[in-house]
């Protein structure tokens, strides 16, 4: 299922140069400029609080938008660059990229795990442990996968899940050129205590023997 991709408003900024970009500062907005896909660049401002949002939610450097500006077709693009106030640290101009339905983009995607109760592990009191709860993927601008999703049957204590052991949506890609652990199924808490104590017990009887 493709992922639902987020909009982000922007208006039209008339003028250019640092004195419009100032201006729209003053208006409460954020001024950027739009590049890329065959057409010219368009300068834009995006109000202040619904960019701080999103910037605040994470990811936005690899979150594709569905840019909407009055009196523009609607077009999916992704941000390349945020310049930022030295002191404040608050964003003060952002560059977005045209993308085509056919272009690849790397996009962070969320991991869900399934038949927790087919996994013979879990039912023996085994902890799931996720050590990444999202992947980043090489995937078509145009078929972004809402989630991928991993299989939990049969799966013991001990055992390690990684990406080569996922079934990726068709055309996805890791970006990591390595089998990396995506979460493993740990002894229960009480279980790895009991079972440190006997190998300190068992330390304990050889260096007596000693």
């Amino acid at each position: 299922m493709a992922r639902e991709i987020p909009d982000l408003n922007a208006t039209v900024r008339t003028g250019t140069g640092k004195g419009a970009a100032r201006q729209a500062r003053r208006n409460g907005d954020v001024p950027g400029i739009v590049y890329g896909g065959g057409a010219d660049p368009l300068p834009i401002n995006i109000p202040f609080n619904a960019l701080l949002k999103q910037l605040k939610a994470g990811r936005f450097l690899s979150t594709l938008f569905n840019l909407k500006v009055d009196g523009h077709d609607d077009v999916r693009v992704i941000c390349r660059g945020v310049q930022r106030d030295v002191v404040k640290d608050l964003p003060t101009h952002v560059d977005l990229m045209r993308l085509k339905r056919t272009s690849r983009v790397n996009i962070f995607v969320h991991v869900e795990f399934e038949n927790e109760k087919a996994a013979p592990g879990i039912k023996k009191g085994g902890v799931l442990t996720v050590v990444r709860p999202e992947v980043e993927l090489n995937v078509l601008a145009g078929d972004i996968p809402e989630s991928v999703t991993v299989d939990l049957t049969g799966l013991q204590v001990g055992d390690v899940i990684h990406i080569n052991d996922v079934t990726l949506p068709s055309g996805a890609k890791p970006t990591i050129d390595r089998n990396f652990v995506i979460a493993n199924i740990s002894a229960p808490s009480g279980l790895r205590s009991s079972e440190n104590e006997e190998g300190d017990a068992e330390g304990e009887a050889e260096a007596a023997e000693e």
